[in-house]
C-alpha cells in the first residue's frame, strides 16, 4: 500500500505541473490585453508599458511561467489585478460556496440514486426498470445550462414556490462562519435563515445533481444484477433467507465498493464543473469568480482558481483510490 500511494502522489505532482502550464499559456495567448483593459483607450503608450513590466508581461513568456512556478512553490499565486488581494485569498473566500453547492448535490444524487438503481435492479425488464433507465438517460443526456434555466423559469418564474438565485433573500444576513450559507444558518438557530439557505440551495443542488444522479443510479443497477448472481446470493436463497436480507447484506453490500467510487469521482467532477451552475443562479461561488476573471483578464485569479480546483480534484481521487486500495486486496497487490 505504501508503495501505491507513493506512485500516485508521484502523479498527482505530474498533474499539477501540467495543469499549470496549460492555464499559464492558455490565458497568455486569448485575445486581448491587460494593461488596455486596466488604463483604458486614452493610455498613453508610456503607462502600457509601464504597467506590463509591473506585471512581468514584458519578459518572454517561458520566463513569466518560469516566475509563476517559482512563486507558486513558495506558496504565492500572485496578487488579483482587480481586487489588489492575494489571489488564493479571493479563491478561498469563494470556494465555500462552490462545496456547499457540491455536497448538496452529491448528497441528491447519492440519497436518489441508490434507491433507484437498487429498485430497478431488484425488478429487470419491468416497466418500473425501463421507467428508471429512461429518467438516467434524460439526466446523463439534458445539459446543466438548459435545465438550470428551465427548473428557474418553472420553479421560480412561473410558480414563485423557490428564490431564483442568491444565496439568501435581499436584507436577511446570515452571520459568516464558515462561508457555507445552510451550515451558518444551521449554527445560528434560527428557523427563518434555516429556511431561506435551503430554499435557495434546492434548485442549484438539484441542476447539478443530475448527471451525478443518473450515473450512480446506473452504476448501482449494473453492479446489483452482477452481484445477484454470485454463488453466495444464491446460497443465502436457497437457505431460505428472507429477499430483503439477502438484497442489503450480499448483494447491494457487494455492489458499493464500486458505487462509491464512482461518488468519489463525482466529487471532484462536481467541484470543477459547477461554473454554469452559479452563473445560472447567481452564486458567488469559485466558478463565477473564475468566469468574471477570465472575462476580465485577470491572470492571478484564474491560475490561481485553476490550481487550487486541480489539487482538491486529484487529492480527492487519490482518497477514493487509496480507500479503493484498502477495500480490494487486488489492487494493493498490482
Amino acid at each position: 500500500m505504501r508503495h501505491y500511494a507513493t506512485g500516485r502522489l508521484g502523479q498527482l505532482v505530474i498533474v499539477l505541473i501540467g495543469v499549470s502550464m496549460v492555464v499559464f499559456f492558455t490565458m497568455r495567448v486569448l485575445p486581448g490585453d491587460v494593461a488596455l483593459m486596466l488604463l483604458g483607450e486614452r493610455a498613453t503608450a508610456e503607462q502600457l508599458a509601464q504597467i506590463r513590466e509591473q506585471l512581468g508581461l514584458d519578459q518572454p513568456i517561458w520566463m513569466q511561467y518560469l516566475h509563476f512556478a517559482g512563486a507558486a512553490l513558495r506558496g504565492d499565486l500572485g496578487q488579483s489585478i482587480r481586487s489588489h488581494q492575494p489571489a488564493l485569498q479571493d479563491v478561498a473566500s469563494a470556494f465555500p460556496v462552490t462545496l456547499q453547492l457540491t455536497l448538496a448535490a452529491l448528497a441528491f444524487a447519492t440519497v436518489i440514486g441508490i434507491p433507484l438503481g437498487a429498485v430497478a435492479a431488484m425488478r429487470p425488464g419491468t416497466m418500473i426498470d425501463n421507467a428508471v433507465m429512461t429518467l438516467t438517460l434524460l439526466g446523463s443526456s439534458v445539459p446543466i445550462f438548459w435545465l438550470g434555466l428551465m427548473l428557474l423559469l418553472l420553479f421560480g418564474a412561473t410558480l414563485g414556490w423557490l428564490p431564483i438565485g442568491g444565496l439568501m433573500p435581499v436584507g436577511l444576513d446570515v452571520p459568516s462562519l464558515t462561508g457555507m450559507s445552510v451550515i451558518d444558518s444551521l449554527l445560528s438557530g434560527r428557523a427563518d435563515l434555516i429556511a431561506a439557505s435551503v430554499r435557495h440551495l434546492l434548485l442549484p443542488a438539484v441542476t447539478l445533481g443530475s448527471i451525478p444522479l443518473a450515473m450512480i443510479t446506473r452504476m448501482t443497477r449494473s453492479e446489483m444484477l452482477e452481484a445477484a448472481t454470485l454463488d453466495h446470493v444464491r446460497t443465502a436463497r436457497a437457505k431460505g433467507m428472507q429477499e430483503y436480507l439477502v438484497v442489503l447484506r450480499h448483494v447491494l453490500r457487494n455492489a458499493m465498493i464500486p458505487v462509491v467510487t464512482v461518488i468519489g469521482l463525482q466529487a471532484g467532477l462536481l467541484l470543477s464543473g459547477a461554473v454554469l451552475t452559479e452563473t445560472i443562479y447567481s452564486l458567488p461561488g469559485l466558478g463565477r469568480l473564475m468566469v468574471d476573471s477570465i472575462l476580465n483578464r485577470d491572470y492571478p485569479v484564474v491560475e490561481a482558481g485553476a490550481m487550487f480546483i486541480a489539487l482538491v480534484f486529484v487529492l480527492v481521487n487519490l482518497l477514493v483510490d487509496l480507500s479503493y486500495g484498502l477495500l480490494d486486496p487486488r489492487i494493493r497487490r498490482g
